[in-house]
């Protein structure tokens, strides 16, 4: 029996930039490393990209002007409705500069006490305190004079104010308010961009059917504007700020790139490798309440070998009840024979629980996602060995 399950390792690849050949830098990287740390390959390794590289080497870019001339395309009035944006600057800020160069006014609605992502708005122990409550519709002038000074605990600024003031800073005029139903906005202007992620289209629904002019942010970049990038599938959700006037969307060709990947590292190595592209993970922050996931999918891309689900075993059920009776290297056989002969499908079943069952695209982008962190760590590529062995495998 093997002594060591799965093993992560963040793979170090040249600085990344615009029409780089990925494919090949991800490949040639990849090998250098088995050199470099004596390790094989195997059949179902798996190899994972961050999207922000995939973005940068297809020149997935687009400017502050050109999202500005889409918004034109779109709509007539310049008063424009923002409906639950989350609290980011960096996922946000260039975004809105652009909806703010597009217009005259924009009214700003928030959810609260925080955004879809757990990015907090107010202080709840104040809010609790407060006459108001989850259906409270709170003007701006309510929320300064009761949660003003409430700033982020991560990043020390209050969202409301420096939204305000980049909206401003675009001769456009700002007006904030605060509720959680997202037709609350129809009563300031028709014309509305819903910018939630995960509850985007349930929104939209929403909103049409009171009669609301409305468009997704998943609906605006989807086609190229004077040379721009775009992406098809959503827009300018996942995108990253790059400069003070250009983004970086989410990938498009990932798809392309991850079968070319798997094709060019079975001719190095005979192996059939899976492959990935990753954005955020879909974990919690415990400290700061914040679900990590912004980007509209964990995994954009990726090949046919990580579709579904696991289907494990609880190891502490089993041994509890039913090899209680068992200990040492019976133990340990009767365990190995419990996973050889589990059910195909294990849904439901008392002996799954307490295991995770969602899909291996969430799990292994997760943990890429933490494996290669968002900052320095100069590891936009992640390998993983071992991740679909059990106790079971030889």
């Amino acid at each position: 029996m093997r002594k060591v399950g799965t093993v992560v390792r963040g793979i170090r690849t040249p600085i990344i930039r615009e029409n780089a050949n990925l494919e090949d830098i991800v490949v040639n990287s990849l090998i250098e490393a088995s050199k470099e740390e004596n390790f094989e390959f195997r059949d179902r390794d798996i190899v994972a990209i961050t999207e922000a590289v995939v973005g940068i080497s297809e020149g997935n870019y687009v400017t502050v002007d050109q999202i500005v001339e889409d918004i034109h395309s779109k709509f007539d009035s310049r008063h424009l409705g923002l409906v639950f944006p989350i609290l980011s600057r960096n996922r946000f800020s260039i975004i809105l500069k652009s909806f703010a160069r597009s217009m005259d006014k924009i009214t700003m609605l928030l959810s609260f006490p925080s955004d879809e992502v757990g990015n907090g708005i107010l202080d709840e122990e104040q809010f609790e305190k407060s006459s108001f409550d989850l259906g409270s519709v709170i003007t701006e002038d309510e929320y300064m004079k009761n949660f003003g000074t409430f700033v982020h605990p991560f990043t020390g600024i209050n969202m409301i104010k420096f939204y305000k003031e980049l909206i401003e800073s675009e001769n456009c005029e700002a007006e904030f308010i605060l509720s959680n139903d997202p037709t609350e906005i129809l009563n300031y202007t028709k014309d509305v961009i819903n910018c939630d992620i995960h509850t985007r289209f349930k929104t939209k629904k929403r909103l049409e059917e009171m009669g609301a002019h409305v468009y997704g942010m998943y609906e605006i970049m989807t086609s190229s504007i004077n040379g721009s990038g775009y992406n098809e599938k959503y827009g300018l959700l996942g995108s990253n700020k790059s400069t003070e006037e250009r983004l970086k969307l989410f990938p498009r060709t990932g798809q392309t790139l991850v079968e070319n990947i798997q094709k060019k590292l079975k001719d190095a190595t005979g192996k059939t490798i899976e492959v990935m592209v990753y954005g955020d993970g879909a974990f919690k922050d415990p400290v700061g309440k914040i679900w990590e996931l912004a980007d509209p999918v964990v995994s954009p891309a990726y090949t046919s070998g990580l579709e579904g689900t696991p289907n494990e075993i609880k190891l502490k059920f089993v041994s509890d009840n039913k090899l209680a009776d068992v200990s040492g290297d019976d133990l340990e056989r009767a365990m190995r024979e419990e996973i050889r002969n589990k059910a195909k499908e294990l849904k439901g079943q008392m002996i799954t629980q307490g295991t995770t069952p969602r899909r291996y695209t969430d799990l292994i982008g997760s943990l890429c996602d933490l494996t290669s962190g968002s900052g320095d760590k100069g590891t936009p590529v992640v390998f993983i060995q071992g991740y679909f062995d059990n106790l079971a495998d030889e």
